[in-house]
């Protein structure tokens, strides 16, 4: 892949200002004070156990993978949501190579604004790859001090990936087809390769494996559930 041409930190700032105005996971902060942060690569290697106990106690599961699941499908949705909806309105991608996360939850932030234009579609997919999969989900999972199944993360990082997008098409129908593309090319690469499929022009999502959130009182299944047919 050739390496993409640094965007001015300015045009990034811009960029993940107005989508964070989606809300939700599309709103890391950005800049402001370093206290209350830490880099988000400690938390990798802590295996994030202090979110997986709050989860735990939130969801009231005792099973430690089943809160793990649940924490990494968060972080995943975080990590694409602003990646993803930068790359499709405004042609840039945010460098999360000093992502923080908060010393009190799962918040993300950017303390500088850093990026690369994101102007050809397979170039961008798999830039947003590297650096969601490869390194930070991946890094993620290396940390964690509970077993899970590698193809249930991977189908966790699948189903956060397509929500993003569909959330993003929702908020700004004008983006659907950059966005529905970008999404499909993504499904399309590496380890994505074969975690589920797209069933309609909506980004409705049918994955290959659990994430595990029906073990969850009371019960309930995900929209995506590979379990429910």
């Amino acid at each position: 892949m050739t390496s993409p041409a640094q965007a001015p930190p300015a045009t990034v700032a811009a960029a993940l200002a107005d989508t964070a105005t989606l809300g939700g996971f599309f709103a890391p902060v950005l800049a402001g004070p370093d206290e209350g942060w830490h880099p988000v690569a400690e938390s990798y290697a802590a295996g994030s156990t202090d979110l997986i106990a709050d989860s735990a106690r939130r969801y009231g599961t005792t099973e430690p993978r089943v809160a793990a699941s649940v924490v990494q499908l968060g972080h995943a949705a975080r990590l694409w949501s602003p990646l993803l909806a930068c790359a499709v309105a405004h042609g840039v991608v945010p460098d999360p190579t000093r992502l923080q996360r908060a010393d009190d939850g799962p918040a993300l932030r950017f303390p500088t604004p850093a990026g690369w234009w994101a102007r050809e579609p397979a170039g961008t997919a798999e830039l947003l790859y590297r650096l969601v999969v490869e390194e930070r989900l991946a890094a993620m999972a290396a940390g964690l001090r509970v077993r899970v199944a590698p193809r249930l993360l991977i189908g966790n990082a699948a189903s956060a990936l397509v929500e993003a997008g569909r959330a993003l098409t929702a908020a700004r129908p004008e983006l659907r087809e950059p966005a529905t593309d970008l999404v499909t090319r993504l499904l399309a690469t590496g380890a994505l390769v074969g975690t589920g499929e797209i069933t309609d022009p909506d980004l409705a999502f049918r994955r290959r494996s659990c994430c595990l959130f029906y073990r969850v009182p009371p019960g309930d299944k995900c929209g995506d559930c590979s379990l429910d047919r």
